[in-house]
């Protein structure tokens, strides 16, 4: 959804759509914040990406596909290392990684964050450097904490009373001592999806704050002298916009820090605020730029460790879809236009929830645009939806688009590159969409679209 959300508007338009959403005064126009910063309307009105024409990536490279403006990625790391220059930016690889993707952020300057074995690997086949490493995870498996301990990563996140049990016998075993942070669960309820809310009590991340196990999980490390403790680590959730948040996770935070500190005589030297910045994903979203996250949070963390007589500690900060959400756009072909007893006309493209599954699971909302062409026609308010045998397959949800939509038009979804194709699937068998990185013009494939033949290769019976 473009401009035309902002404001009300009284009564539905045609009783087809809620009462908030205003029609565009142009359905051709780009909203800035919404797309990549390098694409614009070409010849005839076709989006065009780093000087590319989409109708030509899309004879070249099929559709659906996810379409990376590669210097938009790396704009957007630069800005958040410039924005903390004495912290550690962490990109968030559960956002979206491949090898690709592991290159540019480490080019930039960023270290990464990893949740799984397979992100490890993915991390290490690309040459990142281990120490530039995190380990994330709530249930990783000795396998994966002793290859991650192998490879030499430069802190793991400790989740759970096992976890420690089982890092320190691996620790004890190879004769090293891993460095590690506590997460903690503050117990803040972040105004977001539920699903992605990740520091309230009733959830599996993390060590309670108000139970006290936070506090024994840093007793037992530090009593039993095996790991070295080098901080607490705290994340609220996921796209957020409102920094009240980070300011009460900080504040009880840093309480336990002093705890720590008046109970052992410790002051840990790191902190990490987790990530979740959020990205706008309409014109209803307006998201912080990096350097104002920086002055916020760093404005909390010094006020607080002031009032707990604390050295400041040093920072870590996750952003992952706020560097890569936005730099991607997925771009579908138009396959049938369904008017629907003038209820609502339905725009079914050639993907769907097997690619975007955020729709479906958060109630996410996006925007979308006729991007072969421009169009004169009036505006229709539509619905994009995917091919997939589930009625809840909506790309989508309001959109308007102009009223001569067919058949063979491309349609172009922005904000699609965080946890779109990390989350896809093959849903009816569909295989997965390629990723293509435009950057000067030129294009190249960085995860190649899946295959009938990938599908049928695991399928032994």
């Amino acid at each position: 959804m473009r401009a035309h959300e902002a404001g009300a508007l009284h009564g539905d338009i045609g009783n087809r759509g809620p009462a908030w959403l205003r029609p565009p005064v142009d359905v051709n126009e780009l909203v800035p914040q919404l797309w990549p910063r390098n694409v614009a309307r070409g010849a005839g009105g076709a989006l065009t990406v780093a000087g590319l024409d989409v109708r030509d990536l899309a004879a070249e490279f099929g559709t659906p596909v996810y379409v990376l403006d590669e210097d938009d990625l790396r704009t957007r790391s630069r800005e958040f290392r410039d924005a903390f220059p004495d912290a550690d930016v962490y990109y968030a690889g559960k956002a979206f990684l491949c090898r690709a993707v592991v290159r540019m952020i480490a080019e930039e300057g960023l270290f990464l964050d990893v949740c799984t074995g397979g992100e490890l690997a993915t991390a290490l086949s690309a040459g990142m450097e281990p120490a530039r490493i995190g380990f994330h995870g709530n249930n990783k498996s000795v396998a994966e904490l002793t290859r991650a301990v192998d490879a030499g990563v430069g802190r793991i996140i400790v989740d759970s009373f096992a976890e420690i049990d089982r890092l320190t016998a691996i620790a004890r075993e190879r004769g090293v001592r891993p460095r590690v942070l506590v997460r903690v669960t503050v117990g803040v309820e972040a105004h977001t999806h539920e699903f992605i809310a990740t520091a309230h009590e009733d959830q599996k991340f993390g060590f309670s704050l108000a139970g006290g196990a936070a506090a024994a999980a840093a007793f037992k490390i530090l009593d039993e002298d095996v790991l070295e403790l080098r901080g607490l680590h705290s994340h609220i959730g996921s796209q957020i916009f409102d920094a009240s948040g980070f300011e009460v996770s900080a504040r009880r935070v840093l309480a336990l820090q002093a705890q720590i500190r008046d109970a052992r005589g410790v002051e840990l030297p790191e902190l990490d605020l987790g990530g979740g910045f959020g990205i706008a994903y309409t014109t209803q979203d307006d998201p912080a730029a990096p350097h104002e996250l920086a002055k916020r949070l760093r404005k909390i963390v010094d006020g607080e460790c002031a009032a707990e007589n604390l050295a400041v500690p040093h920072l870590s900060i996750e952003p992952g879809r706020a560097i890569v959400g936005p730099a991607v756009f997925t771009l579908y072909e138009v396959g049938t236009v369904k008017d629907v007893d003038g209820i609502r006309t339905y725009v079914s493209v050639d993907g769907g929830m097997s690619d975007n599954i955020r729709t479906a699971l958060y109630d996410a909302s996006y925007s979308a645009t006729v991007a072969n062409r421009a169009s004169a026609a009036e505006p229709m308010l539509a619905r994009v939806v995917g091919k997939h045998c589930e009625s809840g397959d909506i790309v989508v949800k309001d959109e308007f688009l102009p009223a001569d939509v067919q058949p063979g038009d491309l349609v172009a979804v922005p904000g699609t590159g965080a946890y779109c194709r990390s989350m896809a699937s093959n849903y009816n068998h569909v295989p997965r969409p390629p990723v293509v990185a435009v950057r000067d013009g030129r294009a190249r494939l960085i995860v190649r679209r899946e295959t009938e033949d990938d599908l049928l290769a695991l399928d032994v019976g």
